[in-house]
C-alpha cells in the first residue's frame, strides 16, 4: 500500500486545505446572528462580580497590557501570578498625594514605646562603668529570669530584659537605694509591672511631710466651710447618736505594711507611676472582695462593702498581703540583731528588723525540697486589724482621759491581736482544707546534681520562689487572688433599721364612740357647773365678810 502523502485530485482529502476552501461554507452562521453572539459574550465578560466588584472583561485586558508592556519569559507558565498581581493593583487603598494615611504596625508602635529604654543619656557610659564596679540598685533581673526559667516560670527573655532597662530608668530618676522587680499582676485591659523599691533616708521623710501639708490644708477649708453652713441654718436637725468605730491609722512609711514603696506600669517604656501607702481599711475591706483589675489606676472598685479608694488603692492593698504570705527566704540567710532583740523581747512588741547572716552556709537542694521547715518568711504578716503591728483603737492622750472618763468605761478594749512572729517555718503554715500551703520540687528530676530548689504557694497562686546556694528571690505573676476552694460570695448587707421604738408614746390611738363622746360631753358641763356654784358660794361669803367688818 502507499503511504499517506499529498492528496491526489481523485481523493476524498484533496483540497481541504487549498486557500479558499472550506467544507464548512454552507454551515457559516448569518452575520447578524454572529454580531449578537459576540455582544452577548462580551456583555458575559462585562458582569461584575458580587464580591469584588471587578468584571473578567477589564481583568484580562489589564493582563494582557500588563504582559505586552514588560513582556516576561515563559508568561505562559506565569499567568496565575501576573493575575494575582493585577487584581490586588485594583483592590489597593489609593492613597492621596495630599493626605497619606501610613498604616502604623502594631510591632512599629510598640518598638517606638521602647525606643527610649536602649537611649543613653550624654555621658552615661563613663559613669556606668564606676557603678558596676561599685554597689548600685538596679537588680539583675536576667539572672533572677534564667533560675526561674529552670522550671519553667516567667517571662520571654525580650520582655524580661525590656523590664531590666525600665527598672533602670527608674532608679535614674528616682532617690532608691534598693530595687527589686516584684511581679507582674494580670488585668482585664492591661497588666501591672510592679518594682518594691526603698527609698535613701531621709528622702521619703519629705514626700510625707509635703502629703501631710495637702492634707492639713484641705481638713483646714472643710472646717471653715462647716462654720458657715452651721451660721445659715437657724435650726439645726437633731443630731445622730450613732458614734462609728475608731479610726485605726495607717502606719508609718518604712515600717509595717508600708516598710516598701512599689511604682507601676502597664508596659516596659511607660512612666512609672507611685502607688500611695495603703490603710488598714483598704486592707480590711479587700479581704471581704473579689475584684479583677482592669489596667486603670482611676478606675472606681465598684464592691460591697464599698471599697475606700480607687484601683491604685486597691492594688496597693493587694500587693501588701500577697507580700505578707508569700516573701520567704532560706533558713539562715537571715538572722535578728543581736542588740535590739533582747529589748524588743521585754517590751512585748516582737521582732520587727533583721539583717543578713554572714555566716550563712546553704543547704542542698535535696534538703531543701524534701522539708518546708528550711524556709522562712522574712514578711511581717498582716493582723486582722490590717495593721502589722497591733493598735489599741481606744487608747486617748492624758487631756482626752480626763474629759472622757465615763465613756471610755463603757468601752472596753479589743485584745491585743499577735501575729507569727518573723522567720517563723514555712511547716507552721496552715493548709486549706487537704491542699498544703506551698508546694516544694526541683526544677529537674533528670540532672538533681544542677537542680534549683522551687516553692510554688497554694494560698496565692502565681507566687513563686527559687533557691539555688546563696543565692534567693520570690517573683509573683497572677491575677492577684487569694485561692478560694469554694466559690467566692459577697457579703450581705446589714438588715434594715427600725424606724422608730414602738410603745404606747408612739402609739396611735383609737377613736372614741358616740356613747363615750356624749358622756365626756355630760362630764365636763357638770364640772364647768360646779365650778360656777363654788365661784359664787365664795362671793356671797366674801360678801357677809365685808358687811360685818364694816358694822
Amino acid at each position: 500500500e502507499r503511504g499517506h502523502g499529498p492528496y491526489q485530485p481523485h481523493e476524498p482529502g484533496y483540497g481541504l486545505y487549498q486557500p479558499g476552501y472550506s467544507p464548512y461554507d454552507d454551515q457559516i452562521p448569518d452575520p447578524k446572528s454572529r454580531m449578537l453572539a459576540i455582544q452577548n459574550a462580551k456583555a458575559y465578560l462585562l458582569k461584575s462580580s458580587t464580591t469584588s466588584g471587578l468584571n473578567l472583561y477589564d481583568h484580562l485586558a489589564n493582563m494582557l497590557t500588563k504582559i505586552l508592556d514588560e513582556q516576561p519569559t515563559n508568561a505562559v507558565d506565569i499567568i496565575e501570578n501576573i493575575s494575582k498581581d493585577v487584581k490586588w493593583a485594583q483592590l489597593r487603598k489609593k492613597m492621596d498625594t495630599l493626605r497619606d494615611e501610613h498604616e502604623i504596625l502594631p510591632t512599629f508602635e510598640a518598638a517606638e514605646k521602647r525606643k527610649a529604654l536602649f537611649l543613653k543619656a550624654n555621658g552615661e557610659g563613663d559613669e556606668e562603668l564606676e557603678e558596676e564596679i561599685g554597689e548600685t540598685p538596679l537588680p539583675n533581673v536576667m539572672e533572677t529570669a534564667f533560675y526561674f526559667e529552670q522550671a519553667g516560670i516567667g517571662l520571654s527573655k525580650d520582655e524580661s530584659y525590656h523590664i531590666f532597662l525600665a527598672l533602670k530608668k527608674l532608679i535614674s530618676v528616682q532617690p532608691i537605694q534598693t530595687c527589686r522587680f516584684w511581679g507582674k499582676i494580670l488585668g482585664l485591659e492591661m497588666n501591672y509591672i510592679i518594682a518594691e523599691v526603698q527609698y535613701h533616708e531621709g528622702e521619703e521623710e519629705e514626700e510625707t511631710e509635703e502629703e501631710e501639708v495637702i492634707e492639713e490644708g484641705g481638713k483646714g477649708m472643710g472646717e471653715v466651710e462647716d462654720e458657715d453652713e452651721n451660721k445659715e441654718k437657724e435650726y439645726e436637725p437633731p443630731k445622730s447618736t450613732y458614734k462609728p468605730p475608731p479610726i485605726i491609722p495607717k502606719e508609718e512609711n518604712g515600717t509595717g505594711a508600708n516598710k516598701y514603696v512599689y511604682f507601676v506600669c502597664n508596659e516596659p517604656g511607660k512612666p512609672w507611676v507611685k502607688l500611695p501607702p495603703v490603710t488598714p481599711a483598704q486592707i480590711v475591706c479587700a479581704r471581704k472582695i473579689k475584684k479583677f483589675f482592669t489596667g486603670r489606676l482611676d478606675a472606681p472598685v465598684v464592691s460591697f462593702p464599698p471599697f475606700p479608694g480607687n484601683e491604685a488603692n486597691y492594688l496597693r492593698a493587694q500587693i501588701a498581703r500577697i507580700s505578707a504570705g508569700t516573701q520567704i527566704s532560706p533558713i539562715g540567710f537571715y538572722q535578728f540583731a543581736e542588740e535590739e532583740g533582747d529589748e524588743e523581747e521585754e517590751g512585748g512588741g516582737g521582732r520587727d528588723t533583721y539583717e543578713e547572716n554572714p555566716d550563712f552556709q546553704p543547704l542542698s537542694v535535696a534538703e531543701m525540697v524534701d522539708s518546708l521547715a528550711t524556709w522562712v518568711h522574712h514578711g511581717q504578716s498582716i493582723l486582722k486589724q490590717g495593721r502589722c503591728v497591733w493598735l489599741n483603737p481606744f487608747q486617748k492622750s492624758e487631756e482626752e482621759e480626763e474629759e472622757d472618763e465615763e465613756e471610755e468605761k463603757a468601752e472596753e478594749p479589743d485584745e491585743a491581736e499577735i501575729g507569727p512572729p518573723l522567720l517563723t517555718p514555712l511547716s507552721e503554715d496552715e493548709g486549706i482544707q487537704n491542699i498544703p500551703a506551698w508546694t516544694a520540687q526541683p526544677s529537674s528530676n533528670l540532672i538533681p546534681q544542677y537542680a534549683v530548689a522551687i516553692l510554688q504557694s497554694n494560698r496565692w497562686p502565681g507566687a513563686y520562689a527559687f533557691a539555688s546556694g546563696k543565692k534567693f528571690d520570690n517573683i509573683y505573676f497572677g491575677w492577684g487572688h487569694k485561692y478560694s476552694p469554694e466559690n467566692h460570695t459577697p457579703a450581705l448587707p446589714p438588715p434594715v433599721q427600725a424606724e422608730y421604738p414602738s410603745g404606747p408614746e408612739t402609739t396611735e390611738t383609737r377613736d372614741p364612740t358616740l356613747e363615750e363622746e356624749l358622756a365626756f360631753k355630760a362630764a365636763t358641763e357638770e364640772a364647768l357647773a360646779a365650778a360656777e356654784d363654788e365661784e359664787e358660794e365664795e362671793e356671797v361669803a366674801e360678801d357677809d365678810d365685808e358687811e360685818e367688818e364694816e358694822d
